[in-house]
């Protein structure tokens, strides 16, 4: 076992294409402590080099029978997936010596929101465009976050990772609108009822935050300049006003109450929860050169304060997409600045492309972490990349201290 906590992140479909013990010894071979396994997933369809199929059509889906007791009376439930994952699974990470994590995608499903579209975000023009974006205030989404992550704890797992479990930003597949950074946020922000109401009872002023989105972005879409320089409180203050300001930032109370909520019932379920925020893989998923502002100061624009929530979880993950050593370090410093000292931060790595082209480049990755205050190095993700370049993953954890 490996000396530095570590995992590998693996897809459901890598362990039903290749096989569980195939994958496991692989794994085990690198060094690593630990498999960090798609319990629940979103829909996607992904390039993989060693892949059942070279291109893997994922749908949404848990991949366990989740225990009727939970789901009882509740009006969302979990979409199945592949029921088998999970069986024996344990067992066989515990013949050697492995660790497993359950991977949980919460609040992206758009076969839920499609089912149920009152439970999705809606935008300050009263439409409802993104089915995957299940709201963190409605109370129907709630209750489905809490009974699903007692349902992934009883697998008897570790821990359970919680992957978009916050606000997400805006998704449009085609947008020949020239939209700023601040103009795309405002159109991310949801003003349901339920989002509406919760801004109110902290003394927003909801509706006139509503309509000054709807008057900011009309313009735009009627032919303004879009809005210039990144999204930041005071540059938003200026461009938007402080109604808006307002209104954004009383989102992380809904996200703050929600995630304490899964972090309790995780713990009653005899497991712990690892906090993954997005904000990373929005500032550098696609080419690894992330936007300047650092993740963690960035965060509350997904309703994520992360000083309120050092208080109330265990563990976090932090997204270190990126190709420079030194920005992987600053980000994950800013992140233990955030939450406290005391808390478990583990730097989510990606050993291949876009990040990292050599093993020396992931090595002063890992190194840069951990020298940063990192307790735990996971790598992302077996599917996704060939075999040589998961074999750098032994040498990013052999010459890491």
């Amino acid at each position: 076992m490996a000396s530095v906590d570590s995992s590998v992140y693996v897809f459901a479909e890598d362990l039903l294409g290749e096989g569980v013990e195939r994958v496991l010894d692989r794994i085990s071979g690198y060094g690593v402590a630990g498999v960090t396994v798609g319990a629940v997933h979103h829909a996607t369809h992904d390039v993989t080099p060693h892949g059942l199929s070279r291109l893997t059509l994922r749908r949404d889906g848990a991949h366990f029978t989740p225990p009727p007791d939970l789901f009882e009376g509740l009006r969302l439930a979990p979409v199945p997936g592949d029921a088998k994952v999970f069986d024996g699974l344990r067992e066989a990470c515990a013949e050697r010596s492995l660790k497993l994590h359950g991977w949980t995608v919460f609040l992206r499903n758009a076969t839920l929101g499609a089912a149920h579209p009152d439970v999705t975000v809606r935008d300050c023009f009263g439409d409802r465009g993104s089915p995957a974006a299940l709201c963190p205030a409605h109370p129907d989404v709630r209750d489905y976050a809490v009974a699903l992550a007692r349902a992934v704890a009883r697998l008897g797992v570790d821990s359970v990772v919680a992957e978009a479990l916050h606000f997400r930003p805006l998704r449009a597949e085609r947008s020949f609108v020239p939209l700023g950074p601040m103009d795309a946020y405002l159109f991310g922000l949801c003003f349901c009822d339920h989002c509406m109401r919760r801004a109110t009872d902290l003394g927003v002023k909801a509706q006139v935050a509503r309509e000054e989105c709807a008057r900011i972005l009309g313009g735009v879409f009627g032919g303004d300049p879009p809005a210039q320089g990144e999204v930041t409180r005071a540059a938003l203050t200026a461009y938007a006003g402080p109604d808006l300001v307002a209104y954004a930032r009383a989102r992380s109370e809904t996200v703050t109450t929600l995630v304490s909520e899964v972090s309790a019932a995780v713990a009653g379920e005899g497991s712990k929860l690892v906090f993954l925020d997005a904000t990373g893989a929005v500032k550098g998923y696609a080419d690894g050169l992330p936007t300047p502002g650092l993740a963690a100061y960035d965060a509350w624009q997904l309703g994520v304060d992360l000083v309120a929530l050092g208080d109330l979880v265990p563990a976090f993950g932090v997204l270190a997409y990126a190709r420079d050593a030194a920005r992987v370090a600053d980000d994950v410093g800013a992140y233990l600045r955030s939450v406290g000292q005391d808390r478990e931060v583990r730097a989510v790595l990606r050993p291949g492309h876009p990040d990292s082209d050599s093993t020396d480049r992931l090595v002063a990755k890992a190194r840069g972490a951990r020298a940063a205050g990192a307790a735990a190095l996971d790598f992302y993700a077996y599917g996704l990349v060939p075999y040589p370049v998961l074999d750098r993953i032994t040498a990013a954890l052999s010459e890491t201290p």
